[in-house]
């Protein structure tokens, strides 16, 4: 779903403790932005959160660590998913947050995309939060459903918000094209009517006959 990994919490308990926290993630955001993260470091963090390293290994322990606690705080912010009244208004504003994370200069969306080819550490925790994401953006598709734009009820969401929002992904950070703001609503509109014609109806049970027996069975 939407990247908003740039943003920080607004749910931290307060204290010294939450803004040392904050300090730290906001300037691995920062390093990770501008020097991705081959030139990520602990004491590269340290002196631009202005606090001593011993503070950021004590804590953190490594790279992976801050990675991984950047991304969580990214599954702690209060977002929710856009309503607009329709599925294809959904989609195109869904597509929206995602372009606009992947075009600012630097990205960090894109930087922690390129991190978790290098640490395991944060893979498992992004693919963590793509589950958090893909959860709460199911809504959209049951909304659809309800008022009559999808087939009910085996449309599968996860299968349609994938459709509408990989070729953004594909275009921005795989082709690296120059953003093209008719995008969004292209690929929502395209995801939007497959679905409506079944194109991403549940898979049946693995252990049901895909088709009735026939004269040859």
């Amino acid at each position: 779903m939407t990247d908003p990994l740039n943003t920080t919490s607004d749910r931290r308990p307060g204290g010294r403790t939450a803004r040392v926290r904050a300090q730290v993630l906001d300037a691995v955001r920062a390093e990770l932005a501008e020097s991705g993260h081959e030139g990520l470091t602990i004491e590269g963090v340290a002196t631009r959160a202005g606090v001593h390293r011993a503070t950021v290994y004590r804590r953190w322990r490594d790279v992976g660590g801050l990675l991984v606690d950047v991304i969580g705080a990214a599954g702690e912010i209060d977002w929710r998913p856009p309503d607009t009244g329709s599925l294809l208004g959904d989609l195109t504003a869904l597509n929206q947050e995602i372009q606009e994370s992947l075009v600012v200069r630097p990205s960090f969306a894109v930087a922690l995309m390129a991190a978790s080819f290098h640490s395991e550490q944060a893979a498992r925790a992004q693919r963590q939060l793509w589950a958090v994401r893909y959860a709460q953006c199911e809504i959209l598709v049951e909304r659809a459903v309800e008022r009559g734009e999808l087939p009910a009820p085996r449309t599968d969401a996860r299968s349609v918000l994938i459709a509408a929002t990989a070729p953004v992904y594909h275009e921005l950070v795989l082709l690296r094209a120059d953003p093209d703001p008719r995008l969004p609503e292209r690929a929502a509109h395209a995801a939007a009517l497959a679905a409506a014609a079944g194109a991403f109806s549940a898979r049946r049970d693995a252990t049901a006959p895909p088709h009735p027996p026939g004269p040859w069975a």
